[in-house]
């Protein structure tokens, strides 16, 4: 299964040095490496981990004598068997996952969701290294914004650099809700990783007078981008947007201050919509928000859909998810409106890449969408705590951590390392 829209990482291809490069080309050239290179891979040992590292082929990364890796789609691929994980950290190894993910501490009986990999149709995706990552965002800052699942990534990526170092939280420097933002600092590293919360990326409201609850109206101004934010972002260097779940709620559309429809809203004289249009127009408004942001720089990735996998009923209706497995793709059945939720922030998302790099922005995908409809055995269910949590009700849409969700930032080290080759290799043009 493939979907029509991957959006694979493109890396250059590298070439032999030609005997007729000017000496003073060549050596700024054997400089420029020496510098990229070496810090990712000296002093290994210097932060003993909480367990063992893989060891990792820098050739993988293509940063050995043959040159850049070719062009893979990393994201067409299944999941194989991985019988030491988990790779990278355990609830008891790490102390940053909160009960909601923590899904041992609270009883999960099998263990088989943790040994698996995500394998690329065409190529090998790299182990995490965590000293790797590190070291390619040193000085730099990072924000998940979106909903709670974003933040899901976010507590992965934590736990996958804590066998480097731990971080300092400085979450009551910026704000006094501790809840929804979070901000963790790598002193070592001078690099930040923040959480935004914005599960509609633009500006909403409660609209039911009696307060919000699990099945609340929420008002959107589907053309003002939340300010919770837009009014912060420029300061960050590569930005994940991540949103989904939360347009299946009942939904008031405003545009210029005026109700131009809704969804689930059942009330008469309104226009009906689908939470389609209110996810597109969510997705257009962030993106045209950050290319028209002069002091934006960053890089933004678009992080797909992530499915739910209820069975046995609706999340309200004591709906489940009990495998312990992955699925195959022979067993894989993909409900229509995944498709449409995909499909529609793909197209602004490129939408979006065509505009930026007008001003030299890059809108990149960072797609995981068709890996995670493989995955129904990686949610809590009933093994994850929250004190906002109805108990009762399965999780059957965050992941357990450690889990599938760990590949998403394979994922991300893996495009993030193709960008430094990529601006590794442009630096090399202009001085040739």
């Amino acid at each position: 299964m493939k979907f029509q829209f991957h959006g694979p990482v493109e890396l250059p291809n590298g070439k032999t040095t030609s005997t007729d490069i000017p000496k003073h080309v060549f050596q700024i050239a054997i400089a420029l490496i020496l510098l990229t290179v070496i810090p990712l891979f000296i002093n290994r040992n210097s932060h003993p981990p909480l367990m063992p590292s893989p060891k990792i082929d820098s050739d993988q990364y293509g940063l050995g004598s043959r040159g850049f890796e070719k062009k893979c789609d990393i994201f067409a691929g299944k999941w194989v068997p991985f019988p030491r994980g988990p790779a990278y950290y355990t609830n008891e190894t790490c102390n940053l996952i909160i009960d909601q993910q923590n899904c041992m501490k609270f009883g999960r009986p099998d263990t088989e969701f943790q040994k698996w990999r995500w394998k690329p149709d065409e190529c090998e995706l790299p182990l995490f290294d965590a000293l790797q990552f590190l070291e390619l965002v040193r000085g730099k800052s990072i924000a998940f914004v979106g909903d709670s699942v974003g933040r899901n990534q976010m507590q992965s990526l934590l736990c996958l650099l804590a066998s480097v170092v731990y971080p300092k939280e400085i979450t009551e420097k910026y704000t006094s809700d501790n809840i929804n933002f979070k901000h963790w600092f790598y002193a070592d590293y001078n690099f930040t990783i923040s959480t935004l919360w914005s599960p509609f990326l633009v500006k909403a409201s409660d609209a039911d007078p009696s307060g919000h609850s699990y099945n609340s109206i929420m008002n959107l101004y589907l053309d003002k981008a939340d300010e919770a934010w837009s009014a912060n972002i420029t300061k960050f260097d590569y930005v994940i947007i991540s949103i989904g779940h939360w347009f299946f709620r009942p939904l008031m559309f405003y545009e210029n201050n005026q109700i131009i429809g809704c969804y689930k809203c059942q009330q008469e004289n309104v226009t009906a919509l689908t939470h389609y249009y209110g996810y597109r127009k969510a997705f257009r408004t962030a993106f045209r928000s950050l290319v028209s942001l002069k002091d934006y720089k960053g890089m933004t990735f678009l992080r797909t859909f992530s499915p739910a996998h209820f069975e046995n009923g609706d999340w309200n209706k004591g709906g489940n998810c009990v495998r312990t497995r992955p699925f195959t793709k022979e067993e894989l059945k993909v409900d229509q409106y995944i498709w449409e939720m995909y499909f529609t922030q793909v197209e602004e998302q490129r939408a979006a890449a065509k505009e930026g790099r007008k001003r030299g922005l890059q809108f990149s995908l960072l797609d995981i969408t068709e890996a995670m409809l493989l995955r129904p055995d990686g949610h809590p269910n009933h093994y994850g705590h929250s004190p906002q949590r109805n108990m009762t009700l399965a999780d059957c849409v965050h992941w357990c951590l450690p889990g599938p969700i760990d590949t998403w930032n394979e994922f991300l080290l893996y495009m993030l390392k193709g960008e430094a080759q990529t601006t590794f290799g442009r630096k090399l043009q202009r001085i040739a």
